[in-house]
């Protein structure tokens, strides 16, 4: 595999993140699809398939909603890529709910939690 082919996975990645995070902030028609962030994409090597990962804001019960608004929204969402990035084969999407930014806030929270019973040294 040449140098310009081990990388495409990636610039392709990095395409697809950049614009499916451009439509979702505009917004899609579907209301179960409300403010989320696009925190990364994962290509399969031969660019196929792309791993979305998303992080949607709100409990629990939207974040569901809002993930089965991204499955209703695939087609749609393939077909975009597909035309604007004018890739030959738009890959396959699967999103993920993201629950990072869900652990650091817990981490932080214990942190803090600690700092506060061992108090000022």
């Amino acid at each position: 595999m040449t140098a310009v082919n081990r990388h495409r996975p990636e610039r392709v990645a990095a395409l697809v993140q950049e614009e499916l995070a451009a439509v979702l902030a505009r917004g899609l028609k579907d209301p179960r699809v409300g403010f989320l962030t696009v925190t990364g994409v994962d290509v399969s090597p031969d660019c196929t398939h792309a791993t979305v990962r998303v992080s949607p804001m709100g409990g629990e019960e939207e974040k569901q909603r809002a993930m089965e608004g991204l499955e209703s929204a695939r087609g749609f969402l393939r077909t975009h890529l597909s035309r604007v990035l004018r890739l030959r084969v738009a890959p396959e999407l699967h999103f993920v709910l993201d629950r990072g930014l869900e652990h650091a806030q817990r981490m932080n929270r214990v942190l803090d939690q600690l700092a506060e019973e061992r108090g000022p040294e």
